[in-house]
């Protein structure tokens, strides 16, 4: 059974995306761990000043197993609610440890050999500046699975197209194809785009993107694939442009290390899109083969 990690510190924006985790579990049919991370007090900037008692860590992790029961039943309750004819139910089991965030959610990912981890993020701006100095910039840069990020300001109305920006990496067709088994539970059409500063490198590329769709469509053998360069001053204005033209539901991108999306993942307060963030954001770590 395929098993979806949704980590959550209880703030709205958390509580909401482990609301959207649970439609993506029903059309998945995957079940749902909800997990929480308790901080370790040595990490801190105060550590050598303090000493904890081991009482604390139980008391902590009780409470924090209170507030998971408490968030797993109103899960289950809403989801009831909604789906009272469903021929699936997701079950809902809790995981409190103690431990930095990227490392409880690394260690429970690989323990229940998880599908993907859903977390909420808030704020608006720059995709960069979602990342930046949050838990989700350490998920990004950690992760070996998917990593859907679902903004404060979404709620799950269905996905009838997913974008997938790339730069037409080899190992981009493994990723378009995990894509593509995720795509298929609802029926969804995948836009492939190519960002590019200048028009004549369109044609410049043309025979490079002939190959990679001729790939693409031979592995991922779905019928619902289509492809769009857009001419942009900036991969950052590029994305504006799509996510708020493209009449998309999700934007799925790759993170690797010298690539031409790098940037906005490591990212500076400059690096600012002119919207508020309010897609769920698909992050694949290079060379990810998950398939759903």
């Amino acid at each position: 059974m395929k098993t979806i990690l949704v980590p959550t510190d209880f703030s709205i924006a958390a509580r909401n995306a482990a609301r959207y985790a649970m439609h993506v579990a029903q059309a998945i049919r995957a079940n749902v761990m909800l997990c929480n991370a308790i901080l370790i007090p040595a990490e801190s900037p105060m550590a050598g000043a303090i000493v904890w008692p081991l009482e604390d860590y139980d008391s902590l992790q009780k409470s924090a197993e209170r507030e998971l029961h408490a968030l797993a039943n109103k899960l289950k309750e809403t989801e009831r609610e909604t789906n009272p004819s469903g021929h699936f139910h997701p079950d809902i089991f809790i995981n409190s440890s103690i431990g930095e965030v990227s490392d409880v959610i690394r260690n429970i990912f690989s323990d229940y050999k998880g599908s993907m981890t859903i977390m909420g993020m808030s704020g608006a701006g720059t995709i960069s500046r979602i990342f930046l100095g949050s838990n989700s910039k350490r998920m990004v840069e950690c992760a070996t699975f998917p990593l859907l990020l679902i903004p404060s300001s979404c709620s799950f109305t269905g996905l009838t197209k997913i974008a997938f920006a790339t730069d037409l990496s080899d190992s981009d067709i493994e990723i378009l194809h995990s894509i593509t088994s995720f795509a298929k539970y609802f029926n969804a059409e995948i836009l492939v785009v190519h960002i590019t500063d200048a028009a004549n490198q369109k044609e410049a590329s043309k025979k490079k993107i002939e190959k990679f769709l001729c790939e693409v469509s031979n592995k991922a053998n779905y019928p619902k694939v289509y492809y769009r360069h857009i001419t942009s001053e900036g991969v950052n204005s590029g994305l504006t442009w799509l996510c708020d033209h493209g009449q998309i539901d999700m934007l799925a991108m790759v993170h690797r290390d010298h690539s031409i999306f790098h940037d906005l993942f490591q990212g500076s307060h400059t690096q600012k899109m002119a919207r508020r963030a309010d897609i769920p954001l698909l992050v694949y770590p290079a060379n990810c083969h998950t398939i759903f």
